[in-house]
């Protein structure tokens, strides 16, 4: 999975795609806003915003329902995680975004998120919908045809897992592969900090 393949640009507007040395400079120094307003459509068929995850931390990983290694393997180290943090657990909200709402229908979504974990949110929407969420994430993403079939692609993208505070804001990020126990030891101190 190209994992460190360069960035969408930040906005249609932008012509050159950014750099994998560019895209860690921004999450990594908080160059640029990270995360944002976003409308999609849950795993229940209901329309959800960012707004209505505020007062919980926010565990955001984006990726599809297909992949065969690199998600699964990331959202069961957050499923873990939450299982770690015990009740505090109650306080983080996981969610976990498609890049390929052509197949991770809403419908598919339900089958596929309480696999990891019973408050695992799963989101699709429209492919502008989802363009505008990666976009506010700085995500990477894009569709590579396997075969001749037209159902017969991947999806490479970029694979880290977003933690944001209660109001929305970008905290920092998890590299793939992270441990479930090295993701507690970040979110329990922003656990006893109050919304501003």
């Amino acid at each position: 999975m190209g994992l460190w393949l360069a960035l969408v640009p930040a906005s249609a507007e932008d012509a050159v795609a950014r750099s994998a040395a560019e895209t860690m400079d921004i999450l990594m120094w908080n160059r640029e806003p990270i995360g944002g307003p976003i409308a999609l459509v849950d795993h229940t068929g209901k329309t959800r915003t960012d707004l209505d995850f505020r007062e919980h931390l926010m565990l955001v990983y984006f990726g599809f329902t297909y992949c065969p290694d690199v998600c699964p393997t990331d959202l069961m180290a957050i499923a873990q995680a939450l299982e770690l943090l015990g009740p505090e657990g109650k306080e983080v909200q996981p969610i976990f975004i498609t890049l390929d709402p052509a197949r991770d229908t809403a419908e598919h979504l339900a089958q596929y998120v309480p696999l990891f974990h019973p408050r695992l949110i799963g989101l699709t929407g429209s492919d502008d919908a989802i363009r505008k969420a990666a976009d506010a994430y700085k995500v990477y993403y894009a569709k590579v045809a396997l075969g001749k079939k037209a159902d017969d692609y991947t999806v490479d993208h970029t694979a880290y897992i977003y933690l944001m505070d209660r109001d929305g804001k970008y905290l920092g990020f998890f590299p793939p592969g992270t441990s479930a126990e090295r993701m507690v030891e970040i979110i329990r101190p922003q656990l006893t900090k109050p919304a501003r």
